[in-house]
């Protein structure tokens, strides 16, 4: 499996000419996935580190085009970065928007970290889970259909976070000030 490194990461973020905002939100949502992993680690639950930052910093890698071409961002960054070689990384990019199976595994997986990592950042700051859906539903559900969709995410979101939350010691709502504390 090829990941790219950090520094590689961005990189390629520069070279997409990601807006700084954008940039600062992967940021964030990088930060707030390899916490979830450092916590899961010391539960005994084992992700690969270097594949959730890798994909979690580059989740976002065509949104600034898609603003343009209406195209779905998560789908084809997956496309683009499995075009790079980078297979593995571009499959949970396609998935971070809307995972394909939640709860895949036994154990949570490196896309459902991903996943539920951007769904607690807004722009760039650590919201609750309904704040940032509140946010989608609002902006970005602007029909009946993606209103239902949004809602039934929404709905696999908050079971996503209790599974993810029932291997670490503290509550969802204690993410943003144990995220600080470690800085």
């Amino acid at each position: 499996m090829r990941v790219p490194a950090r520094q590689e990461c961005l990189r390629m973020l520069e070279a997409v000419a990601m807006p700084l905002h954008i940039q600062n939100h992967s940021r964030m949502v990088c930060r707030v996935a390899l916490f979830l992993c450092d916590g899961l680690a010391g539960s005994g639950v084992s992700v690969n580190r270097d594949l959730v930052r890798a994909a979690a910093l580059l989740h976002d890698i065509t949104k600034p085009r898609s603003f343009e071409t209406g195209e779905n961002h998560a789908r084809t960054g997956g496309e683009y970065l499995t075009r790079l070689g980078f297979p593995e990384v571009g499959e949970i990019v396609r998935q971070h928007v809307i995972l394909d199976r939640y709860f895949a595994g036994r154990l949570p997986s490196e896309a459902e970290l991903v996943n539920y990592s951007d769904k607690r950042v807004l722009h760039d700051s650590i919201v609750s889970l309904n704040t940032r859906m509140d946010y989608i539903v609002k902006r970005y559900a602007t029909t009946a259909s993606l209103q239902r969709r949004a809602r039934q995410v929404w709905r696999d979101s908050l079971a996503l976070e209790k599974r993810i939350f029932s291997y670490l010691p503290i509550e969802p709502e204690q993410l943003a000030e144990n995220l600080a504390a470690g800085d």
